[in-house]
């Protein structure tokens, strides 16, 4: 189940925020789990807003500074060339403070059916 990245744009909470494109979604090894691949841009000064995935999110910061804050840990600050892990069902809100518009590689292994992001209070 392949998709075109010149097309895609995952459907889902954070779609309408911000600037996405699904680069690759696949089945995993792993039943009832799937592995969608994301290109997020974040534009300077603004946050994606409280959220949470059905599973994994493993990223990379390719340019800006993302604040990453994480319910019951300190604020991140990831500059480029910096990695995350957000843990499964973990509310998350990330920021871009510039000063170039943000973007960054997630890797979600996700739960098959259920909405990449979902808002949360």
């Amino acid at each position: 189940m392949s998709s075109d990245p010149a097309d895609s744009q995952p459907s889902d909470a954070l779609a309408g925020k911000l600037k996405r494109t699904e680069l690759q979604h696949q089945p995993s090894s792993i039943p009832g789990r799937e592995i969608v691949q994301v290109l997020t841009e974040i534009p300077t000064g603004v946050e994606s807003g409280w959220h949470i995935h059905p599973g994994e999110e493993v990223g990379y910061i390719l340019a800006g500074t993302v604040e990453m804050m994480v319910k019951g840990q300190p604020t991140l600050t990831l500059p480029a060339g910096s990695p995350f892990l957000i843990p499964p069902r973990t509310p998350h809100n990330a920021l871009d403070v510039g000063p170039e518009t943000g973007r960054m590689l997630s890797t979600y292994i996700v739960e098959v059916g259920r909405p990449l992001a979902t808002f949360t209070e």
